[in-house]
């Protein structure tokens, strides 16, 4: 507040440290023991997380080659082996069309079909492996022979007229994988098949069931340490695998490795490495992994790992640097503590002294030996709290005796206007003094307290260049007097307006009688437009106006006028102070003490307006002539 007593009030209240704490924020400090600690931190801690970070990307790359050269040496070999498998199936094949051929002297039409030579090279094929399930030998006419430990289903049997149109037009034929037969005999085979020709003439076809039982347990042999390998066609669908939660025929193409294979098509020719999602339920898990193409077969083997197992050694490593660099950081703090403690221990006694001297305690003393800079620093700090406490004292005296000279000198003023006429003396001190009351009530703080205090007091001060004749004058005033007497507010606010420490009293003076619906001066202001300060002050001056003897009125009681300024509440009164004042008067904290000054007055029944005030005439006890007085 810019007021003379703020200003005078302010700089006693600095000089006894007694709210300056509180009031004005501290600013952020740093504790020099955190400083040291940081410092020790950085140099200890920094220069290893870099060199761990180092370490660890360095053997997570070595880890992830290694475990991609893994991967694809297993794909590589396991593709290999069915490469083998069907090289030599073929071979098999060719050699038996060769025997058929020999057998049948080049017919196998209808009569010699069954011949027993033919049945009997079929039956020898299939007993000659164990990978071997069933094979069949077909001639132009799709009649034919076969043999086998398996009987064709319709799935096979599709199979079969795929592979016989096929040789048909002169092609070699592998079919899909295919699940046969139930419960513990169930078993995945592919059919194999190549045509039998003679001199350049279609003669028929001879096909084999591969039992893939051989793949099988080859994935299986690979299986273990979370690596997961399975074997998928050209289109995605599942070959084998060497888990349980795959099966034969499943697509495979929700996997983005997979997908990249059917992708590529017959151009996938290299092995294949990459890291890629897994969605399991509403979990994600991190695989890596790699494909080897098959291409003789158009299949390609996968082998899949999670990451978390893949790079298990680095999670490892990481752990054991973590724990290491979480040990360093304890014995770095260890250490910083107890090199801080002996440098921090003796400032932090002079901050505890420095604060005591904040607070207003000028009679510290720093207690502190030492033979460092510390404690010259100690001595000097003693000397200049002694010096401050001789010259607070001086200036807390000055302090209180210019505060009280400022306020004397405001209830002097004050106390000047009253007494231009008996009826209005003590008018200043007892608005004052409402206005407090209806402020505390409201919960306003102290500043606006103070300004508050100091615009009660000068609020009439203006009538001091109001003429006697219509300031005493003891009957009701004329229009034309009423027009001066309402000037009373602006020549107090131009009387104090030069003083700029008095700018925030200035509201109330001037618009205290302002009213909400819009009727009061100087300015017609309306709702909030006036200020609040204005608006404690005009119920303060209300009350009192209507509760004291005046030569136009006798003055109401206090409930006749509590009554008369509730009827008021929110048309010229604003209802916030209103209501604080009656709650005020309700707990018994405002006592009315009437002075009887016997004076014989004629008053102008035709007139309204009030000669000592010129805020209320109250010709009668109702609100509603109050109401339609010009005020």
């Amino acid at each position: 507040m810019k007021s003379a007593a703020t200003s005078i009030d302010g700089a006693s209240k600095l000089i006894q440290g007694s709210d300056s704490s509180s009031k004005a924020p501290t600013p952020a400090r740093i504790p020099i023991l955190y400083v040291i600690l940081g410092v020790l931190l950085v140099i200890s801690i920094v220069p290893m997380y870099f060199y761990s970070a180092q370490v660890e990307a360095i053997n997570r790359d070595r880890l992830k080659t290694n475990e991609m050269l893994l991967q694809n040496t297993v794909t590589r070999s396991l593709a290999d082996d069915l490469s083998q498998h069907e090289r030599s199936m073929r071979m098999m094949l060719a050699n038996l069309s060769s025997a058929i051929q020999v057998a049948s002297g080049g017919d196998i039409g209808s009569k010699n079909i069954e011949a027993p030579e033919l049945r009997a090279l079929l039956e020898n094929f299939v007993s000659s492996s164990d990978e071997l399930a069933y094979a069949t030998l077909l001639n132009s006419e799709a009649k034919g022979i076969s043999a086998g430990r398996i009987a064709p289903d319709a799935f096979l049997q599709r199979e079969l007229q795929h592979a016989y149109d096929a040789a048909r037009d002169g092609r070699a034929y592998n079919g899909e994988a295919l699940q046969v037969e139930d419960g513990k005999t169930s078993r995945t085979v592919v059919l194999v098949s190549s045509p039998v020709r003679y001199g350049g003439r279609f003669l028929g076809m001879v096909g084999a069931v591969v039992d893939l039982e051989f793949l099988i347990r080859r994935l299986h042999e690979v299986s273990g340490g979370g690596l997961i390998p399975y074997v998928v066609d050209s289109q995605g669908r599942l070959v084998a695998a060497g888990t349980q939660q795959y099966v034969t025929g499943q697509d495979m193409k929700n996997l983005e490795i997979v997908r990249n294979f059917v992708d590529e098509g017959n151009k996938a020719q290299l092995a294949a490495t990459k890291e890629f999602a897994v969605e399991e339920g509403k979990n994600s898990i991190e695989m890596l992994g790699t494909y080897s193409p098959v291409t003789t077969l158009n299949w390609a083997v996968v082998v899949q790992k999670p990451q978390r197992e893949a790079y298990r050694g680095v999670y490892e490593m990481q752990r054991t640097a973590r724990l290491l660099a979480l040990l360093a950081v304890l014995l770095s703090i260890g250490v910083s503590i107890v090199a801080a403690r002996r440098i921090t221990n003796p400032l932090h006694i002079l901050t505890q002294s420095s604060r005591a001297l904040a607070r207003g305690d000028f009679s510290q003393r720093v207690h502190l030996w030492s033979r460092t800079e510390i404690g010259e620093l100690a001595e000097t700090f003693n000397t200049m709290s002694q010096e401050l406490e001789r010259f607070v004292e001086d200036l807390k005296r000055a302090a209180d005796e210019n505060r009280a000279l400022f306020l004397g000198s405001i209830q002097m003023l004050a106390g000047a206007v009253d007494e231009k006429d008996p009826y209005t003396r003590g008018h200043s001190d007892r608005v004052t003094r409402y206005s407090l009351m209806i402020g505390k009530e409201l919960g306003l703080d102290a500043t606006f307290m103070e300004t508050l205090q100091i615009s009660a007091q000068l609020h009439d001060v203006g009538k001091i260049g109001i003429e006697d004749r219509i300031l005493k004058k003891p009957g009701a005033l004329t229009a034309e007097e009423f027009e001066v007497m309402k000037t009373h507010t602006t020549k107090g606010a131009n009387i104090l307006r030069p003083v700029t420490q008095l700018a925030e009293m200035l509201p109330g003076i001037e618009l205290h009688h302002e009213a909400l619906d819009g009727r009061g001066y100087p300015y017609g202001l309306t709702g909030e437009q006036i200020p609040l300060l204005a608006r404690v002050i005009a119920v303060a001056d209300t009350f009192d106006a209507l509760t004291t003897n005046r030569p136009y009125q006798h003055a109401h009681s206090p409930e006749e006028a509590l009554k008369i300024i509730q009827n008021l509440a929110g048309k010229r009164l604003d209802p916030g102070p209103v209501a604080a004042l009656m709650a005020v008067y309700g707990r018994g904290e405002i006592r009315i003490q009437r002075i009887s000054i016997k004076r014989s007055v004629a008053v102008d029944p035709a007139a309204n307006v009030s000669p000592a005030t010129a805020t209320l005439v109250v010709p009668a006890a109702d609100a509603s002539n109050l109401e339609r007085t010009p005020v």
